[in-house]
């Protein structure tokens, strides 16, 4: 997971190397190469790419599409560590939107983990002036719409092969995203052209090896680890962009941490608790 987080990282940097690309067309060179690899994957297992309840599959590629689209416009936009943590607020919307689309409960003192999290993204886009509100406002509809993209995934539960699942978000991005590049193309210069390459190779490995420290320990163990993300976004946005963040501005991160990795924590020790029998 260690590894994996890195690539994801390593996968934010590059599209912040290129801001002269619209993140639409960054988002199709990453469609595409997940399309090409997905397709090749399901055909080499035999499975039928188009899977049964396509309703939500491509519920979930839409959502997902706008979710990566608007995710690509403020690592772009805005210091590279503020959108990572932007984009912690993705699980919250998926657990709040779960209540409505898959029926799950919410307990009242995740409200407060919740709340934490707003309270420390409202201290980072209050302290930093480099980030300005419309990036803002982009940042939480992306997690938002990734929330969405998450619950329709938990709608199809295991009755989708995993990879049938995956390939749908590049079969519905692809051609979207392509859409617009016919209309709006940048042609990519020089180096331009590895670092598009490379976004999408990037996601393929991060993805593999989530996907394998996941069948090699619980979910409830590696998960957490994600949030090292920060960490290289910090690290990275100060050695290749030279940025820097105020000490109410660093708070404001680590209490949006703090309130997202307490969400995880405390459904982790519900799922451990016994059910309680009755007679």
């Amino acid at each position: 997971m260690v590894i994996s987080v890195f690539f994801f990282s390593c996968m934010g940097l590059m599209v912040k190397l290129v801001p002269h690309i619209p993140s639409t067309q960054v988002v199709f060179f990453r469609s595409a190469i997940s399309f090409l690899l997905s397709f090749w994957l399901l055909k080499r297992q035999g499975v039928s790419v188009w899977g049964i309840h396509r309703k939500y599959l491509i519920l979930r590629g839409l959502f997902g599409a706008g979710a990566l689209i608007l995710f690509y416009e403020t690592l772009q936009k805005i210091p590279l560590a503020s959108a990572v943590t932007i984009g912690f607020l993705a699980p919250i919307f998926t657990t709040i939107l779960g209540i409505f689309i898959a029926r799950e409960k919410v307990r009242p003192l995740q409200w407060l983990f919740f709340l934490l999290a707003f309270i420390g993204i409202v201290l980072v886009q209050g302290f930093d002036p480099r980030i300005q509100m419309i990036y803002l406002v982009i940042g939480v509809v992306a997690t938002v719409f990734s929330g969405l993209a998450q619950n329709f995934i938990r709608k199809i539960n295991t009755r989708e092969h995993p990879l049938v699942i995956i390939f749908y978000f590049p079969l519905i991005t692809t051609p979207l995203s392509g859409a617009y590049c016919v209309f709006n193309w940048v042609p990519p210069q020089g180096w331009d052209w590895a670092i598009l390459i490379a976004i999408g190779l990037f996601t393929q490995f991060a993805q593999f090896f989530m996907t394998k420290s996941i069948q090699l320990e619980e979910l409830s163990k590696v998960s957490i680890i994600r949030y090292l993300s920060i960490v290289y976004a910090l690290i990275f946005g100060y050695i290749f962009f030279d940025e820097t963040y105020s000490i109410l501005a660093y708070a404001g991160m680590g209490l949006a941490i703090l309130g997202v990795v307490a969400n995880v924590w405390y459904k982790q020790t519900l799922a451990k608790k016994p059910k309680k029998a009755y007679s």
